[in-house]
C-alpha cells in the first residue's frame, strides 16, 4: 500500500496554494492548487534541458547562463554539472518560498545546487530579466538562456506579445544572448509554431523528448547561427 502524501509546507499565491508534499525520504511533489508542477522521481526532461542548454558552450571559458525557474533544482544541477568552475549562473525565480525549499527539505536531492558559489538567485520575472539584459547589452548578455517554467510554449502562446514565447519575447532572448548563444526551453508537449518562431529569429533548432513510452515532455534547444565574419563563438 502506497504511503500517503504529507503537506510539509504551503504558501498562498494568486493561482492557489503552492504546496510541498512528501512521502518517504526522497519522494516530493510541488503542487499549485490541484496541479502537480514537479515530481522528484520524474525529472528526466529537466536534466536533459540543462544538459542540452549548456552542452553547446564547450568553447566558452567563462560561460554566463540564465536559468528561468528553479523548481526542485534538477535543471540547475544539470546546468552546473555541465559547466566549468569559472561559470556564472543567474537563476530568476518568482517565488522566494521555492528558493527556501531548495535550500531546506529539497537540498539533498541536488547536492545543494542552489548554494553553489557559481549561482546567484534573483527573485523576479525571468521575462523582465531577459529584457533588461537585451537593453543593456554588452557584458549583461548571456551565453545561454534556459527556461524551465511550469507552463511551456503551447497553442495559446503564438501571439507576438506573449511575454515568454511570442515572437517579441524571442527577439528579446536573441538580443540578450552573445553571438552563437543558446536558448533551451522545456515544454509539456511539442509546439510546432514555437519551433518555427525560433527558426525565424535565426536559431538552429533541435528537439528532444527524453524517456520511453507514456507522456514525454519536450526540450527545445536553439543556437544562434554563427557570424559569417568569424564563424566562432565570442564570449
Amino acid at each position: 500500500m502506497a504511503q500517503p502524501w504529507n503537506t510539509i509546507a504551503s504558501v498562498a499565491t494568486d493561482e492557489g496554494a503552492l504546496e510541498l508534499r512528501q512521502r518517504g525520504e526522497r519522494d516530493f511533489l510541488i503542487m499549485i492548487g490541484p496541479q502537480v508542477l514537479m515530481n522528484s522521481l520524474a525529472n528526466r526532461s529537466e536534466t536533459v534541458l540543462g544538459q542540452l542548454g549548456c552542452g553547446l558552450l564547450q568553447e566558452c571559458e567563462n560561460p554566463r547562463v540564465l536559468v528561468g525557474g528553479l523548481g526542485m533544482g534538477f535543471t540547475l544541477k544539470a546546468v552546473l554539472d555541465s559547466l566549468p568552475a569559472t561559470a556564472q549562473v543567474v537563476v530568476a525565480e518568482l517565488n522566494p518560498t521555492v528558493v527556501e525549499w531548495c535550500r531546506g527539505p529539497l537540498a539533498a536531492l541536488t547536492g545543494h545546487a542552489v548554494d553553489d558559489p557559481r549561482v546567484t538567485v534573483e527573485i523576479g520575472d525571468v521575462a523582465h530579466r531577459i529584457r533588461r539584459s537585451a537593453v543593456n547589452g554588452g557584458e549583461a548578455r548571456f551565453d545561454a538562456i534556459i527556461l524551465d517554467l511550469y507552463r511551456g510554449p503551447h497553442a495559446k502562446t503564438h501571439h507576438s506579445d506573449d511575454p515568454l514565447y511570442g515572437s517579441r519575447a524571442i527577439e528579446n532572448m536573441r538580443a540578450a544572448l552573445k553571438p552563437c548563444g543558446v536558448v533551451a526551453v522545456w515544454g509539456e508537449q511539442y509546439d510546432e509554431s514555437f519551433d518555427k518562431r525560433l527558426r525565424s529569429a535565426g536559431f538552429t533548432v533541435t528537439t528532444d523528448r527524453p524517456g520511453r513510452g507514456g507522456l514525454r515532455h519536450v526540450v527545445f534547444a536553439g543556437q544562434l547561427k554563427p557570424s559569417k565574419k568569424t564563424g566562432k563563438h565570442a564570449s
